[in-house]
């Protein structure tokens, strides 16, 4: 169905592009902002903008924060063990993990993994920071990586990869325990299970 409005259209195309969202649910989105209030309409807007503006990469684990909050909240709290640095592959990973209340320990957002066929490799996501980070005098207390990527092949690939960098450097590197389903994406899975493959995690 088209509408009779341009703009609606316009609208629902741009809703349409995210992920998880077809065109049903965008032209639901679409009827939804149009019977708000403006006021709320551009409350939108303007976080949409915001997360474009304001948000930058921590520059320590390279998870996301707001620009005036560098290094991040969880790379400043003295709560933490900075003995332990979790290695995911993307922010809502690192929330995953987060949720579970279980792990303690700082973390580094890779933002991909190495996959040869998408034309990706080391140099593309954030491998270096994170060697760099390791062998900076602030953070000589590491004592163990824990690669907690997604089980697909492109993960396994980079685990593999990360492991011959950091063994050399004296570091105990981890792995999550095989308690998650290949295939599976972390951000999808449970509290209970994120908690128990951190706690039965293995050598590399």
């Amino acid at each position: 169905m088209r509408y009779t409005s341009a703009a609606i259209e316009s609208l629902i195309d741009e809703l349409a592009k995210l992920p998880g969202i077809g065109r049903k649910t965008a032209q639901r989105l679409a009827m939804h902002v149009l019977h708000e209030p403006k006021s709320e309409a551009e409350k939108l807007a303007g976080a949409l903008l915001d997360v474009k503006d304001k948000v930058i990469r921590c520059s320590v684990c390279q998870n996301v924060t707001d620009r005036d909050t560098d290094p991040c909240p969880v790379c400043r709290s003295r709560g933490r063990d900075r003995s332990v640095i979790c290695v995911v592959e993307s922010p809502v990973d690192m929330l995953a993990f987060e949720k579970t209340g279980f792990y303690k320990g700082l973390y580094h957002v890779l933002h991909g993994v190495i996959s040869p066929l998408d034309g990706i490799g080391p140099d593309d996501i954030k491998i270096k920071e994170l060697i760099t980070r390791i062998g900076d005098s602030e953070h000589q207390d590491v004592r163990e990586v824990v690669l907690a990527l997604n089980p697909t092949v492109e993960g396994e690939t980079t685990a593999l990869y990360l492991s011959k960098l950091l063994k050399p450097l004296g570091i105990s590197v981890t792995r999550i325990a095989r308690g998650i389903p290949v295939g599976a994406e972390l951000e999808f899975v449970d509290e209970a299970t994120l908690s128990r493959a951190l706690e039965g995690r293995s050598a590399m």
